[in-house]
């Protein structure tokens, strides 16, 4: 709790819970719903002001049933000690249990403008009563104030908004709905806005989404049973076949001509290769979280991302065959580890200029890391793009994805590591007067008009513009990014995906620089390469911003950081 919610704290008995209570937050929370409840409680369905409690389902379920009593007997002792007296083993625990099957419904996780957790929260009916959806129309941010602070600007006096994404000019798109009721005695803690990321039209429910969408249908299915107690039947969970990005993220690369042909065999191995490799990347992960050994985790990722795992075959009439499996780069494993790769090396990057000597053959490394976190970053970008433009809904995690890409390459433009690869003195002022002359999103000072024309322009266009552009830049640079990183050397493009049928052909370097270039060739060859990394990077920004204008609305947090990061990149 934060030092604001201290009274609170002390007021709802939090602080006389067992130090060891399972789901703690949700105890806290019920105990704090508690402390708006008169001494002589009324009917409960008036307390709970239009909330689910889903009672008789969490009460006799299997997975909650336990926890919902203990809970309850737990909140019940600790409103008695705040009293200086202890609960009975006849008293009545009915209320704290359904306060407590409120909190397991409709309490969401509260994320900060970074993405990092702070805790959990309540709202009214106006948030809670939205669905579910694996393949949701909206999309929700929290706005955290500090105490007395107004959080939403001149539009302060709303608990919650759910506005379109588009303007209203645009046929088939809902208006904005505001809900000004349910606030009183809920005046503290993050306030939260709901915003459109597709087309709804009028009549049609807005839905938004409980968990990861891009984990695979079982995962999300497990999830929302596991927490929520619910089978998730929307469009995409019960379409038969599969999505394409449903199958994209279970997707193995499966090779060996001589292995048995009959798909029955091959998915059984294959299940049973996914599993094996979703165990090790799984452990490595979790190791690296816990220790925080980012070489051994890099090593470990890449070792199994590059080489598989081998499936032997039971023997048959022409002796034993073996079975190579791989992820493809849209399996969901594949993209976590990527990120934890991205990350992994940015963290090396930042210990060797940490505890390395100052020398040059340190910079040069810690330089090395970085163009391989970049790498990673940027082939994360390319593949969740691939699979944003089948499921719109995606697009928070590519709002992330693209930002986080091109921060990266900017790093690597703006790194004074160029002045040690044997150019001249490089001002980055050549670089950042480069403009873009295939498309409009470099004229980075126009932002705000290319915001408000992604508001009246078809989106697809200013997609399929930015991708044609930064996939004509990738080869100029590409190759020299990733060199050095054996696993992503196999990717000629972090763009386009349909080489992915020859694999393991790897393109030949033709643009990399040779040693035995002249000094001339050598300084031209780096100076476009660098040009290239920051016109890329630059798109991956402004891209990124579009994105975000559409979640979050163009004031928001996100929408405001990447544009002064650009600014302050040019300036």
């Amino acid at each position: 709790c934060s030092s604001s919610h201290s009274p609170i704290s002390s007021s709802s008995a939090e602080s006389f819970l067992p130090l060891t209570c399972p789901r703690s937050s949700d105890l806290r929370t019920a105990l704090r719903l508690l402390l708006s409840l008169p001494s002589t409680c009324p009917h409960l369905h008036r307390f709970t002001n239009g909330l689910l409690t889903n009672y008789l389902k969490l009460t006799s379920s299997p997975e909650f049933a336990a926890q919902i009593r203990q809970g309850a007997i737990a909140m019940a002792a600790a409103r008695k000690l705040r009293k200086g007296l202890s609960l009975d083993q006849s008293d009545d625990v009915l209320l704290e249990e359904a306060v407590l099957c409120l909190v397991v419904t409709n309490a969401v996780e509260v994320q900060d403008e970074s993405g990092r957790s702070l805790g959990i929260a309540v709202y009214d009916p106006s948030f809670s009563w939205i669905n579910h959806s694996c393949s949701p129309n909206a999309c929700y941010r929290f706005i955290v104030s500090p105490p007395n602070a107004t959080s939403f600007g001149e539009d302060s006096g709303s608990a919650l908004r759910i506005v379109p994404s588009v303007s209203e000019e645009n046929f088939g798109v809902c208006s904005c709905s505001e809900y000004n009721k349910g606030t009183e005695g809920y005046k503290y803690g993050p306030k939260i806005m709901v915003r459109s990321i597709k087309r709804i039209k009028k009549g049609e429910e807005v839905c938004v989404s409980y968990t990861d969408l891009l984990q695979p249908k079982a995962m999300r299915q497990s999830y929302l049973w596991f927490n929520h107690q619910f089978t998730c039947s929307c469009s995409r969970c019960t379409v038969s076949p599969s999505t394409f990005v449903d199958h994209a993220l279970e997707e193995i690369l499966a090779s060996n001509p001589s292995f048995s042909s009959a798909g029955l065999d091959l998915n059984l191995y294959r299940d049973e290769a996914n599993k094996k490799l979703s165990h090790y990347v799984d452990e490595t992960i979790t190791e690296f979280l816990s220790v925080g050994d980012p070489e051994s985790c890099c090593k470990k990722l890449e070792s199994v991302l590059e080489a598989g795992f081998h499936v032997e075959q039971l023997e048959r009439e022409d002796g034993k065959s073996r079975l190579n499996c791989k992820f493809h780069p849209f399996n969901h494993i594949a993209l976590n580890s990527y990120m934890t790769l991205a990350s992994a090396y940015r963290i090396r990057s930042s210990d060797f200029l940490a505890f390395q000597s100052k020398t040059d053959e340190s910079q040069l490394k810690a330089f090395e890391m970085s163009r391989i976190s970049a790498g990673y970053s940027l082939l994360l970008a390319g593949a969740t793009h691939h699979l944003f433009c089948s499921e719109s809904s995606l697009i928070v995690s590519a709002v992330n994805f693209w930002k986080q890409a091109g921060e990266s390459l900017l790093t690597i433009a703006g790194s004074s590591v160029w002045n040690l690869l044997g150019l001249p003195k490089s001002e980055l002022s050549t670089v950042v007067k480069y403009k873009c002359s295939e498309c409009s999103l470099m004229d980075i000072f126009g932002a705000k008009s290319i915001l408000n024309q992604a508001e009246r322009t078809n989106f697809e266009n200013i997609s399929s513009d930015f991708l044609a552009c930064v996939r004509s830049a990738s080869p100029k640079f590409w190759r020299f990014l990733i060199h050095g990183c054996h696993y992503l050397e196999t990717f000629k493009d972090p763009f386009d995906f349909r080489w992915l049928a020859h694999a393991h052909c790897v393109a030949e370097d033709v643009d990399f620089i040779k040693e035995d270039s002249n000094c001339e060739h050598h300084a031209e060859w780096y100076t476009n390469a660098r040009t290239h990394i920051y016109k890329v990077g630059m798109h991956c920004l402004v891209y990124g911003v579009i994105l975000a204008h559409i979640c979050y609305g163009q004031n928001s947090h996100l929408t405001t950081h990447v544009l002064n990061h650009v600014e302050n990149f040019v300036h």
